[in-house]
């Protein structure tokens, strides 16, 4: 039953990943969203800003100043005993400037290992682990700001495993008194140094994704819109048994203008993520996302449920924030994402910074 859960796992994620080409790219583990905050809107946003030091690997230009000497730890429970976590930490240093390290890890628990009679030898486990660091700086003001997410990845599949690196590289726009961010980021440009089988060299899943929040004057409401696998437009899956069977002989109806505009819309959509903040007081605030790639590709014609929705929910207080979020991927049940942190700066005194 565990192999079974995996497998669903592992499709769960190429899908998330690049769906057209599944199975063609490697680490798909970069891809997801470990932050509480970030799966509730939707599971990408390389434009957020509000100090959240989680958002810092969607786009490292997202670090700043004032999220030094801040700690946060995030644990997914996902299917069975399939669990993910992603611990990190941010350090202002006055000459050098602002960088941010963490760990991540997906966790597919226990297997066990037989022959083919079904003996049982013993037991081994599945896992890949993830060590970043991270860095910006102000580019030309304060409302420019470049950076850099560097990720030694290790993977371990029992007899197999492997060993990468990847880089980020961002940029973000951030204007406080209107309220508006954006952001673009180039993510996961990288390779194996170790592949899981000698001379099968893996790409990584390189993507380019840009984004925009707004925060309206007048209401207590935040929006997100986030673009993602810009480099890849035919991102739907033509499957053989979608297609209608033709009686022989019959002419099969012409593509027309409209069908084709369809098509077209179709894939344009496929690359949007939407998501929504309602924050009624400073120290709180609901999150909704909606992930139309998820949305549809994932869901069941004979029931299509609540996939590609997402909710959560933020208490943002001084010492320390807490976080709840769900995704629904499939019918077949909900991700569940916790996340803790701490600002340590708020426990003793220290000159502020300038950001």
């Amino acid at each position: 039953m565990k192999k079974i859960y995996f497998i669903i796992f592992a499709c769960l994620i190429t899908i998330e990943g690049i769906s057209q080409t599944g199975g063609k790219y490697t680490y798909q583990v970069l891809s997801l969203p470990y932050n509480s905050r970030i799966a509730a809107i939707g599971g990408n946003n390389v434009s957020h800003y509000d100090n959240d030091l989680n958002f810092v690997l969607q786009n490292p230009a997202l670090l700043r100043n004032k999220m030094s000497d801040k700690l946060s730890v995030n644990y997914i429970n996902y299917i069975s005993d399939i669990n993910l976590g992603n611990i990190a930490f941010s350090k202002y240093f006055e000459k050098a400037g602002i960088f941010a390290a963490g760990i991540q890890f997906a966790n597919y628990g226990k297997f066990k290992n037989t022959d083919y009679t079904g003996i049982i030898y013993d037991n081994f486990t599945v896992a890949d682990y993830v060590f970043y660091g991270a860095y910006s700086h102000k580019l030309y003001n304060e409302k420019f700001r470049i950076g850099a997410n560097f990720k030694f990845i290790w993977s371990d599949y029992w007899k197999y495993s492997s060993v990468g690196i990847a880089f980020d590289a961002g940029i973000s726009y951030i204007d406080t008194v209107k309220n508006f961010s954006a952001g673009l980021v180039i993510k996961n440009a990288g390779f194996q140094l170790k592949t899981y089988t000698k001379g099968n060299f893996e790409p990584l899943p390189f993507d380019i994704q840009i984004g925009l929040t707004k925060k309206f004057e007048h209401a207590p409401i935040r929006i997100s819109v986030t673009a993602r696998d810009l480099l890849n437009w035919k991102l739907a899956f033509e499957s053989k048994f979608d297609q209608e069977n033709y009686v022989i002989g019959e002419v099969q109806p012409k593509k027309t203008f409209f069908n084709k505009l369809g098509n077209v819309a179709d894939e344009f959509i496929r690359h949007f993520v939407f998501g929504v903040e309602i924050i009624p007081h400073k120290a709180f605030h609901i999150d909704l996302g909606f992930n139309t790639r998820r949305r549809m590709e994932l869901t069941v014609p004979v029931k299509k449920s609540l996939v590609g929705f997402s909710a959560g929910v933020g208490f943002e207080l001084t010492k320390f924030n807490f976080g709840y979020g769900i995704a629904c991927y499939t019918i077949a049940g909900l991700s569940h994402h916790i996340t803790f942190g701490l600002n340590l700066n708020s426990f003793y005194k220290k000159k502020t910074t300038s950001e």
